[in-house]
């Protein structure tokens, strides 16, 4: 699985600091980051997919962001991105409720609703500047960063002058209901999720939810919202044994890994045999060190289901993250095996191949990296480690160009431009690696004149000559 560790998060967000001021802006006290889960994605991705489809939209188009945060709040932005807090996950009481959000989110975005016009106010500058940097940062690969710039925009601004205007969030009450009737789905959570809520309209900005102060709740929009969807024949649809399942072992995985260990197995005590339960424990015991119990539990899960990939993913990241890269490894190769078009399980695969510091083991790590990136193109971690691999097989050419890749990914184009010309220097002219150097460099916004100079700059260098300074 990936949720990104702290120190993995850390190190996404310094390579994007070197892309500019992305992180600059950010609240001191953010505490956010993106989680890229396999499982979890996969599951949403499972349920909403029919209602995107329903609602005229591609699937394949629209990110869905998980926010490790515990503040009850989703977003929808221009790029088609949609994002949602674990905090408000866990505040939902069943699948269809949830569902339910992601349809209205999605409304948003059918229906092209932007930030509302005319706003004033000498906070909205800096808090729409803060909002398009977040948007970018998470457009460009970098979806930490970009979720704290977007979590934490209330800090540079007055939230109030970012409400959606009243009709358009009744024009996507609507629209996701709609789409919801349509793929067979109820819009009874999307009401009880709000009803649930109702006592946020008597609140003043400072005390609402931040969901509630973009996405402002009245009497009327929800009574209005509930005749609507109780018309529609779908109304009585109920989630299914499978989907329930589904909804608790979210719910399960997001407190193991968010909740101290110690809570998470109050919260889900021994005498709890279900699945979820047991799920969280195991998780529980890997964070708080007791390595062998949680492998114990996982190995009691393959036994149950050997062919679940993101039992043979826990087992292996127990593993890693216990310094045995080269135990992960197995346990990696199976669920690649069992799940071969999830980018995030080969760049888990090839990040324990690189670790075991085994030369002979650098070659699968690099086609498991190329195969990861070739399927999700702006991943900077699987173009970081491509990096690495190269490098330790000294093809410095291959290695300068992966870096290229982050960097351009990142939407870091001066660093981006920079590698590409390093790489181009190293790699056989007319070649596919020498090829997408330059078209790099020149997608990067590079000139032809502009790689002249750094070519007679470079020249001048190599022949011991006096370079003028710039400019």
């Amino acid at each position: 699985m990936n949720w990104l560790s702290r120190n993995a998060a850390a190190r996404l967000s310094g390579a994007v600091a070197a892309a500019g001021l992305l992180l600059a802006t950010a609240s001191p006290a953010a505490a956010q980051s993106a989680i890229r889960d396999t499982e979890i994605e996969g599951i949403i991705h499972e349920w909403t997919d029919p209602v995107l489809v329903a609602m005229g939209l591609e699937p394949s188009e629209i990110e869905i962001l998980l926010i490790n945060e515990n503040d009850l709040n989703a977003f929808a932005t221009r790029g088609r991105i949609m994002g949602v807090n674990t905090g408000l996950i866990l505040k939902t009481r069943n699948a269809n409720e949830l569902l339910g959000v992601l349809a209205h989110e999605a409304g948003h975005i059918k229906n092209r609703h932007t930030l509302r016009d005319g706003a004033q106010g000498a906070g909205m500058q800096p808090m729409l500047m803060t909002m398009a940097l977040g948007a970018l940062a998470i457009a460009a690969g970098a979806p930490d960063a970009g979720a704290v710039l977007l979590g934490n925009s209330q800090y540079f601004g007055t939230l109030s002058a970012l409400r959606y205007m009243t009709h358009q969030e009744g024009e996507a009450d609507n629209t996701g209901a709609r789409a919801l009737e349509r793929a067979g789905e109820s819009g009874r959570g999307l009401v009880s999720f709000f009803e649930n809520f109702r006592s946020q309209e008597v609140f003043s900005d400072a005390r609402r939810y931040p969901y509630f102060r973009s996405h402002p709740l009245s009497s009327d929009r929800i009574e209005n919202l509930r005749r609507f969807v109780a018309e529609q024949s779908n109304y009585n649809h109920q989630d299914s044994p499978e989907r329930i399942a589904e909804h608790a072992l979210i719910l399960a995985k997001i407190h193991a890994f968010m909740d101290a260990p110690n809570q998470t197995l109050r919260d889900y005590p021994e005498s709890d045999t279900s699945l979820p339960a047991r799920y969280a424990r195991a998780i529980a015991w890997y964070r708080d060190g007791q390595t062998e119990r949680a492998l114990a539990a996982v190995d009691a899960f393959l036994t149950e289901q050997p062919e679940n990939p993101y039992f043979w993913e826990l087992k292996g990241q127990i593993l890693f993250e216990e310094g045995r890269p080269a135990e992960a490894i197995g346990a990696h190769q199976r669920s690649v095996e069992l799940k071969p078009d999830a980018p995030l399980l080969r760049i888990n695969l090839a990040h324990a191949l690189i670790e075991t510091h085994d030369p002979a083991k650098l070659d699968e790590a690099v086609n498991q990296l190329k195969r990861a990136t070739a399927l999700e193109h702006d991943n900077t971690m699987g173009w970081r480690l491509l990096s690495q691999a190269y490098a330790s097989q000294n093809k410095e050419g291959e290695a300068r160009l992966a870096s290229a890749e982050m960097y351009f990914a990142m939407g870091a184009e001066q660093q981006a431009t920079q590698f590409a010309l390093r790489a181009r220097d190293m790699l056989t002219p007319g070649t596919a690696e020498w090829t997408r150097a330059m078209d790099i460099v020149f997608a990067s916004g590079a000139t032809q004149d502009d790689i002249d100079d750094v070519d007679r700059r470079n020249s001048r260098r190599d022949r011991g000559g006096v370079i003028p300074a710039a400019g």
